[in-house]
C-alpha cells in the first residue's frame, strides 16, 4: 500500500481553472502539498503536469471526479482518506452556471445547480470531517458569491444554489467551532477567469482570480483563535 501524503495537504475542487487553480498556485507557492479535483480529465492532468513541473519539492497528485454525482463524491472522500494524512484545507470550489430567471430557465436548471454548488460541498465535506475532527484542525473554504447575498437579474437557481451554499457554511461553521476547525464562505464579485474571456469585458474592470487567492492564504495563516467567517470582494469600480 502506498505511503499517505504527509505534512500540511490543500484539497482544492474545480481546481484545472480559475479560482481553484489560482488558489492552488498559492499554497503550492508555500510548501503546502496540493490535491487537486476536477470534472474534465485532459485538463486536470495537464495541470497536474504543469504544477509537478513548477514545484518539484511538495506532493501533488489529482483525481477527476463529477462532484454533481453522490457516488462520485463518497468514492472521492474514501480515496482522499486514503492518500493524505492531513487534510489542512478543504477549498470546495467546484461550481458551475446556468443564465436564466426563475420564470424562465431550463426545466431541471435548479436541480442540476443544487447538485454541483451544493450537494458537492456538502457530500465531500461530511467525507473528510471525521478526519478534521480528528486533527482537531484544519480550514474549509466555501466558494459562495455575490449572487448568495442579494438577487440579481437572470439569476435564477444559480443565485438560489450559491444562497444555500451561504447557509451551508454557517450552519458549518457554527458546529465545527469546538473541534478547531474553521469554516469561511467567500463571496466574490466578478473576477477574470476563463468565463470571462470571449465576453468582450475589459479584465481591468474587475477583479483577478489572484486576489481570491491572496485572501483565502491570508484567512489560512491567521492564529488558531482567529477566523474570518465571511469574505465579501467586488472589484473597484462595483459590481458589472
Amino acid at each position: 500500500m502506498a505511503m499517505k501524503i504527509k505534512g500540511p495537504t490543500l484539497v482544492v475542487t474545480g481546481a484545472s481553472r480559475g479560482f481553484g487553480k489560482a488558489i492552488a498556485h498559492m499554497f503550492a507557492q508555500n510548501g503546502y502539498n496540493i490535491i487537486l479535483i476536477a470534472h474534465r480529465p485532459t485538463t486536470l492532468y495537464s495541470t497536474l503536469e504543469a504544477f509537478q513541473q513548477k514545484y518539484p519539492d511538495i506532493e501533488v497528485k489529482a483525481r477527476p471526479a463529477d462532484l454533481s454525482k453522490k457516488e462520485e463524491v463518497l468514492a472521492l472522500g474514501k480515496w482522499l482518506l486514503e492518500t493524505v494524512e492531513e487534510i489542512s484545507v478543504l477549498v470546495n470550489n467546484a461550481g458551475s452556471f446556468i443564465p436564466g430567471s426563475v420564470h424562465n430557465e431550463p426545466d431541471g436548471a435548479l436541480e442540476n445547480l443544487m447538485e454541483t454548488n451544493l450537494y458537492s460541498a456538502y457530500h465531500l465535506t461530511r467525507a473528510v470531517l471525521p478526519r478534521m475532527m480528528e486533527q482537531k484542525n484544519g480550514h474549509i473554504f466555501n466558494m459562495c458569491s455575490i449572487a448568495g447575498l442579494q438577487a440579481y437579474t437572470n439569476g435564477g437557481a444559480y443565485s438560489i444554489s450559491k444562497f444555500a451554499l451561504i447557509g451551508f457554511s454557517k450552519n458549518l461553521r457554527a458546529e465545527m467551532m469546538p473541534h478547531g476547525i474553521k469554516v469561511t464562505a467567500i463571496s466574490p464579485g466578478a473576477a477574470f477567469t476563463d468565463s470571462w474571456k470571449d465576453s468582450g469585458i475589459d479584465p481591468q474592470r474587475i477583479m483577478e482570480a489572484e486576489d481570491i487567492a491572496k485572501m483565502v492564504w491570508a484567512c489560512s495563516q491567521l492564529s488558531v483563535q482567529a477566523c474570518v467567517e465571511e469574505i465579501v470582494m467586488r472589484p473597484q469600480l462595483g459590481d458589472l
